[in-house]
């Protein structure tokens, strides 16, 4: 008996033995398996890369179920809640160097110079860095590009015309930090020629060229169609608004459409426009005053003495609350109508806008249709609260700027690209005109507002070429007012075709 359990135990230690080898080799094979796949993953993911970037064109062009649109293809498959985001190849191309770009002034005199800047940066083979926004203007927004703008949409969404990055690669930007850098405001309104005979030649000596102010400085004509096309593609398509203000705006302009038509008034009657134009009609003595310390308060505003009747005159101000009423009621604009004021404070408060809402009750504002919970976030932004009302403006059946600045242009332009929506450019020089001999009663209202209707009769965002002044840029019409080459009006009479880009 003794032997026998001897014998089973020694059976079952053996088999014990034997499993034990097994699971270990087992053990071996799958420690084994998974380091190969590893190993072959990682090599693949390295070899896409190179591709991307130096590899071998046969390469590129082999289909693979790794690359990134797959993947994006598969993420969406396995949760059908996420968009389907499909970005261009990249365009591969030798880069001459970096480009850095500084900002100044609002939020639409900044997004049309970084439309500029990407084109420009384009035309140059050369890696733009995300641009820096202006933070010292009279508005001192301490906002970034990413605050505002979607800043990955802006970059994956160009990446097949221009590679952009959100910082210097850490070898050029220790060359910044030690100095070896070129700082410069470019010419104003210079053809693209320019950049090429002498910017260019300035990055590929310094490798970083810094553009300190980009505000107009690309000619809005005599371009080749392809920039000018970029600079559309840029502003229409890449430049997209945070997630947070695009649903902001999309709450508001619900909450309009839901009470029926609106009118976005453009009403540029805040006090830094008037302290900067100099105009003061309607202001009292103190007001005036106010004014005019400010005006001298910046020296960059270099027109100091100001003559506000006679520029005035000129249509060189801002429409005033009052005047502005009796040109929307002039051009019989429903009273009853809701009106959304895209604007900042306006100068005088409720005692300047009372003879507004007497011709037009249905006023609203951002801050009375939205929850002041709402707007914290965006409180003493002031980009971000001016793109809240680009937003709803661009939705809007009617839009009316009392002032061509450069939310006024811009805003028309994209309307004009949305399909020549309706766009009330107002003749200021006229108008004042006009309103002073109907509030002296040598016109009668019906004169009166017979003449402003004909005025304004082919003022309304029609399809029209620019104005082209070769001798004075400033004084023809803005190439982002009236982009006509991204837009192909397919008869006079029938709505106009827009061309994709």
């Amino acid at each position: 008996m003794g032997l026998k359990k001897m014998a089973f135990g020694g059976e079952r230690l053996e088999k014990l033995r034997n499993n034990e080898v097994v699971s270990r080799s087992r053990m071996k094979l799958w420690m084994i398996r998974a380091t190969t796949t590893v190993l072959l993953w990682t090599c693949l993911v390295q070899l896409m890369a190179l591709s991307e970037t130096w590899g071998p064109r046969v390469l590129k062009g082999w289909p693979s179920c790794f690359s990134h649109e797959s993947v994006v293809a598969l993420a969406v498959w396995s949760s059908p809640h996420l968009p389907v985001r499909v970005h261009p190849p990249k365009r591969v191309y030798k880069n001459n160097g970096y480009l850095m770009v500084s900002c100044n002034g609002g939020l639409n005199q900044m997004r049309a110079a970084i439309c500029d800047m990407v084109a420009i940066a384009r035309y140059l083979n050369v890696t733009l860095i995300v641009p820096e926004l202006d933070k010292t203007s009279f508005w001192n927004d301490p906002s970034e590009f990413q605050d505002i703008f979607d800043v990955d949409h802006f970059i994956t969404s160009l990446r097949d015309e221009v590679r952009i990055l959100k910082d210097l690669p850490p070898r050029v930007k220790k060359r910044v930090e030690l100095g070896i850098i070129y700082t410069m405001p470019p010419v104003s309104w210079s053809d693209i020629s320019y950049y090429h005979n002498q910017i260019l030649p300035l990055i590929q000596k310094y490798k970083v060229v810094h553009l300190n102010r980009t505000d107009a400085r690309l000619a809005n004509n005599g371009q080749p169609l392809e920039i000018q096309r970029l600079r559309c593609r840029v502003n229409f398509s890449a430049l997209r608004f945070t997630t947070q203000i695009e649903e902001l705006g999309r709450k508001v302009i619900k909450m309009l459409k839901r009470n029926g038509p609106f009118l976005v008034l453009h009403l540029r009657y805040e006090m830094d426009m008037l302290a900067f134009s100099g105009c003061t009609q309607g202001c009292n003595t103190e007001e005036v005053e106010e004014l005019t310390r400010m005006r001298y308060a910046y020296p960059w505003w270099k027109e100091k003495i100001i003559d506000s009747d006679s520029k005035r005159k000129d249509g060189l101000c801002p429409l005033t609350p009052e005047e502005t009423a009796l040109t929307l009621k002039a051009l019989d604009v429903d009273r009853n109508i809701q009106i959304y004021i895209a604007a900042g404070e306006i100068y005088g408060g409720k005692r300047r806008l009372s003879t507004l809402v007497a011709s037009y009750p249905n006023l609203v504002r951002k801050e009375t249709l939205l929850d002041p919970s709402e707007l914290r976030f965006f409180q003493n932004h002031s980009s971000q609260m001016a793109a809240l009302d680009y937003l709803v403006s661009l939705e809007s059946d009617i839009f009316v700027p009392t002032y061509d600045g450069n939310m006024a242009k811009v805003v028309e332009g994209h309307r004009r690209y949305l399909g020549y929506k309706k766009t009330i450019l107002l003749d200021r020089r006229l108008l004042v005109d006009l309103i002073d001999h109907y509030n002296s009663g040598s016109l009668t209202w019906h004169e009166f507002s017979a003449a402003v209707k004909d005025a304004h009769a082919e003022r309304m965002g029609n399809p029209t070429k620019r104005l082209v002044m070769p001798d004075r840029p400033k004084e023809e019409d803005y190439f982002y007012a009236n982009p006509w080459e991204c837009l192909q009006p397919s008869d006079e009479d029938e709505q106009p075709v827009i061309i994709s880009i």
